[in-house]
């Protein structure tokens, strides 16, 4: 399991992590620098809560429609990889 964490990225997944935001970020009218900002806004709330590994944490938005309805709405998923929890004391 920590083997996959520490491992380095090939030039090739790099590529594709880059060319599947393009696609994603495309789809939705939102540019790869907007998808870019948003990562690194979600890396820096949780990053108060839990250390994650930024390296490795995926966003996509998608168009999904509701049940019933045609339209289809854009909604944001996250891959992100915690590697610890932070105690933090809660008032």
């Amino acid at each position: 399991m920590f083997k996959n964490l520490l491992r380095r990225k090939s030039s090739r997944e790099i590529a594709k992590d880059r060319l599947k935001i393009l696609l994603i970020s495309d789809r939705v009218n939102c540019s790869p620098e907007m998808m870019e900002m948003i990562k690194n806004d979600i890396a820096k709330v949780i990053s108060k809560y839990m250390k994650i590994d930024t390296k490795s944490m995926e966003i996509q938005i998608t168009k999904t429609g509701n049940k019933g309805r045609s339209l289809k709405n854009p909604t944001l998923y996250a891959n992100i990889p915690i590697l610890d929890l932070m105690n933090h004391d809660i008032p």
